[in-house]
């Protein structure tokens, strides 16, 4: 669908491992979820043990259960996708996973800051492409401005949908439903508490209400 049909909607990101599942639950308990996608652990792999009662929470609650990075995880698991990592040949990483899962899964892309990539892999056939700021990159507020730009030059001449990852704060989530970001993408941290948890989706979640209203 569209973003004009469904408005901005809500990305969860959790690491698998100790208590992710009370985190995505606690989540819930604030705020709908169109999508959660499973990253691996801290300092870990993700694995079959790690992932599976977080897809079962996901199904469930009506949530699209995405593996990050395993295909052939994502099938054992009957997730619904796989989210792509930023990696040289994404359309070759896409027709992979594409003849792994079929045609009814899906397959997102996580892009970087490539517009080149973006474009090839969502004409390829992606469901989503993915724009963010990650943690480990040292500037983070250029990379923050560059994630900004590129959902806003996405969600102005293409259709297909947009993730903004690596969103933080109220002020970002508005920004970015604002300039046409389909899902927001909020990362649920290992080691927070459920009550910070609560807190920072409904923040966020009521940033992108708003935005949504407001038209």
């Amino acid at each position: 669908m569209s973003h004009a049909q469904t408005g901005t909607q809500l990305y969860a990101v959790v690491e698998a491992g100790e208590a992710a599942q009370e985190r995505f639950v606690a989540a819930l308990a604030v705020a709908d979820f169109a999508s959660l996608l499973i990253a691996p652990p801290p300092g870990g792999a993700l694995d079959a043990g790690s992932a599976r009662g977080l897809v079962d929470v996901a199904q469930k609650n009506g949530v699209a259960a995405i593996i990050a990075g395993d295909s052939r995880l994502a099938r054992a698991l009957r997730a619904d996708g796989v989210h792509l990592a930023p990696a040289r040949g994404m359309v070759e990483a896409y027709e992979e996973a594409r003849s792994i899962l079929g045609r009814g899964a899906i397959v997102g892309a996580d892009v970087g800051i490539s517009r080149h990539d973006a474009m090839t892999v969502a004409e390829a056939g992606a469901d989503y492409v993915a724009f963010g700021a990650p943690a480990h990159l040292k500037d983070r507020d250029k990379a923050r401005v560059r994630r900004d730009e590129l959902i806003a030059w996405w969600a102005e001449i293409f259709e297909g949908p947009c993730v903004a990852l690596d969103v933080e704060t109220p002020a970002e989530a508005e920004a970015l439903a604002r300039a046409g970001a389909d899902f927001i993408g909020i990362r649920l941290a290992s080691g927070a508490t459920a009550a910070a948890t609560r807190e920072l989706v409904a923040g966020l979640a009521a940033a992108v209400r708003l935005t949504t209203s407001a038209g």
